[in-house]
């Protein structure tokens, strides 16, 4: 166990001495092993196979996201992890420990070093804010001059220590998830789960959590990780993307990568969604699919750093001596570093199309042609 699980019950917020080896921090948080798990047929119900061969490691102290359709297997993912469910095959590791292997005392153990952030903050109507938070510490033996105290600490942390003895029919959506929040850290934990945590809440709040998450993940160092339906909830967050598509995980990588260069079609129809990479209603009444006498080729090319739109219109015209126009663009910050999507429009018929679509294949660009215009 690390320096937080392994506190004294008589003592809970005294810190341990531990002794931590490179091996253990350069170790993966979570590893999955050859997972699947099927769910036997019941009645009239046939068998599921809800996972099948997942295989992958998500980084110590990183912020990961999980993204997939519903029934796509994430929550079937999340109960893995946190030992609520044993796989058919395979093994869960969390923090070196086989989760999949443990039970009674000692995955209730383990347990408390994985927190759980809820869609619907699953708070208790019959409890205050503090009483919310303290009930882990309680189930864990905490002293009650420790609980007040990390239950103030949390409070503060999560910047709602003015809500102290609200219940939760008196909080908004955003501050209900930020009990939730209070209350998975409460035992201090070294991963966070957070399954669609921000689906029941609007843009703004939204945008609010998820800069709290991001500063529990600096402040903390907690392993966190984001089971999602919602690109843009990963495009601000995580570093790391992994998704998931009948079961199976179809695509991983950095998110910057991902975003530039999507190659399974689960992950562009994501994509799409989260750029909207719609064409500007503008450009989109003038397109056509047929080769104009007299106009532009559209080419639509997705661009990473933070000139690098401007760097690719000068190239072209440099090295093609092609009049590039520049038609649309849209630049984002993802997994910190900068990402855009440019339309452009490209004079010189055919010719100079496949040609500037051979440029930018050979050097590495993700480019799709649009149509024309005339």
């Amino acid at each position: 166990m690390n320096a937080h699980s392994s506190l004294a019950v008589a003592e809970p917020i005294r810190p341990v001495e531990a002794v931590v080896t490179e091996a253990a921090v350069a170790a993966p948080m979570v590893r999955f092993e050859s997972l699947s798990k099927t769910y036997p047929a019941y009645r009239d119900k046939p068998a599921v196979a809800a996972l099948k061969e997942i295989d992958f490691a998500i980084a110590r102290g990183s912020i990961t996201g999980v993204i997939g359709r519903s029934g796509a297997g994430k929550s079937s993912l999340v109960r893995l992890i946190n030992g609520l469910e044993k796989p058919s095959t395979g093994r869960v590791i969390v923090d070196g420990r086989e989760i999949s292997a443990l039970s009674g005392q000692q995955l209730r153990l383990a347990q408390r070093s994985i927190g759980m952030i809820f869609q619907h903050f699953n708070l208790l109507s019959s409890r205050t804010a503090a009483d919310n938070i303290a009930l882990p510490l309680e189930i864990a033996g905490w002293s009650k001059a420790d609980i007040r105290t990390r239950v103030a600490e949390l409070l503060d942390l999560v910047d709602i220590a003015d809500k102290h003895d609200r219940y939760p029919s008196e909080l908004s959506g955003g501050q209900k998830q930020r009990i939730g929040i209070a209350r998975a850290l409460a035992t201090r934990p070294d991963v966070l789960l957070s399954d669609e945590a921000t689906s029941a809440l609007d843009p703004q709040t939204t945008r609010a959590i998820l800069d709290l998450l991001a500063n529990i993940n600096r402040e903390l160092g907690v392993t966190i990780i984001l089971i999602t339906h919602e690109m843009s909830v990963v495009r601000q967050l995580a570093k790391e993307v992994v998704v998931i598509d009948d079961g199976r995980v179809v695509e991983r990588g950095h998110v910057a990568d991902i975003f530039t260069h999507p190659r399974h079609p689960t992950t562009q129809t994501f994509l799409a969604e989260a750029l909207g990479d719609a064409v500007p209603v503008s450009l989109a009444s003038r397109l056509v699919q047929a080769p104009t006498a007299i106009g532009q080729s559209v080419i639509r090319v997705q661009v990473r750093g933070t000139d690098a739109g401007d760097t690719l219109v000068a190239r072209l015209a440099r090295e093609l001596s092609i009049d590039v126009a520049l038609l649309s663009a849209r630049i984002d910050e993802i997994g910190g570093q900068h990402v855009g999507s440019l339309i452009l429009g490209i004079p010189g018929g055919e010719a100079a199309a496949r040609q500037t679509l051979a440029y930018l294949t050979q050097h590495r660009f993700a480019a799709e042609r649009l149509g024309y215009v005339a």
